[in-house]
């Protein structure tokens, strides 16, 4: 309840520029999809809206270009800079729109097996597809559409392993 009169008292005055920082951060999913569906409606009036997040989807959400006449930007911040700025879309275009994610077994310094993901972007989807074809040995081998939290961790270098 505090998060949503934060928000209330925020638009009390019609701000042309609405600043939030996490605002869904504690919300339950159905009040949390609310916030979204309200977010988009101010921006599609018009509203300048800078939002600060660690949810990816929610960025995937608020920043494709439906209903809209043009997709929000997304910045991705490292360390306090801004380390990528663009569209959705050109920075899928840029870093790739296929994903081949690959299990690998591995040691760690205390001589345990552990698995990790190693992810290998491709310009789209189909050529992420024929990679995967031209593999003799696809075991623990898949390909999806990459998506923004893929992107994140490949520019920050960072991973949870």
């Amino acid at each position: 309840m505090k998060r949503r009169l934060q928000i209330a008292r925020a638009l009390l005055h019609q701000p042309r520029i609405l600043f939030l920082d996490e605002p869904t951060v504690g919300l339950d999913p159905q009040t949390r999809r609310r916030l979204w569906e309200i977010i988009r409606d101010l921006n599609r009036q018009g509203m300048t809206i800078l939002l600060t997040t660690h949810y990816m989807d929610e960025v995937e959400f608020l920043c494709d270009a439906f209903g809209s006449t043009q997709p929000g930007r997304i910045g991705i911040m490292d360390g306090g800079k801004l380390i990528s700025l663009g569209t959705l879309q050109q920075l899928r275009s840029i870093h790739g729109e296929g994903l081949v994610m690959k299990q690998l077994d591995v040691t760690n310094a205390a001589g345990d097996r552990a698995r990790q993901w190693e992810y290998l972007f491709f310009p789209s989807l189909e050529a992420a597809n024929n990679y995967l074809n031209q593999q003799t040995n696809k075991t623990g081998m898949m390909v999806r559409p990459s998506n923004l939290e893929d992107i994140f961790v490949e520019l920050t270098g960072r991973q949870l392993n």
